[in-house]
């Protein structure tokens, strides 16, 4: 059983700040151990796999619209849009890496995020290949919460009531 602050409260077991699992990976972007690097060319690859299926089924989508012979206009449109959320969904998947996003934000953006989702997993790629995608943002709070954790397990120790007077 662990309390809000993550801490155990069996004994034996480890206490302070757990770290957050990521998506994939779990927790073994920590030390980088239980197949972490498998991992992680497996969502480069994996993500690569799906952006090219997406653009295939783009691409079958533009050859209906060019069959069913709708105008310049209407492909023009089309196309402009996709690639136009296709980088604002780059944006901001990328972004979310290095920051939380807001979740107000997030549900207001989920139709732009759908139809960009060729941008989304480029950046998911892109950041497969230097490190698991939000690993440095977990890692910093991670590392934030352990430091002021151990300052507040060891700023006192004993009971100050017990404590010797200097004379």
């Amino acid at each position: 059983m662990s309390d809000e602050n993550g801490t155990q409260d069996t004994a034996g077991s480890p206490t302070g700040p757990r770290p957050e699992p990521l998506r994939f990976f779990g927790t073994t972007w920590v030390d980088h151990e239980g197949g972490y690097a498998l991992r992680r060319v497996g969502a480069a690859v994996g993500s690569l796999a799906a952006g090219v299926a997406s653009c295939l089924v783009l691409r079958f989508a533009y050859q209906g619209l060019q069959l069913a012979d709708t105008g310049s206009f209407v492909t023009v449109l089309v196309v402009a849009m996709f690639a136009i959320c296709s980088a604002l969904a780059f944006r901001h998947t990328w972004e979310s890496f290095g920051t939380r996003p807001d979740p107000e934000r997030q549900a207001s953006l989920r139709g732009l995020l759908a139809i960009g989702f060729v941008g989304s997993l480029a950046a998911y790629f892109f950041r497969s290949l230097t490190e698991a995608p939000g690993e440095r943002l977990h890692r910093t709070e991670y590392e934030t919460a352990r430091t002021e954790y151990e300052k507040r397990t060891t700023r006192r120790t004993g009971n100050p009531s017990k404590k010797r007077r200097r004379k």
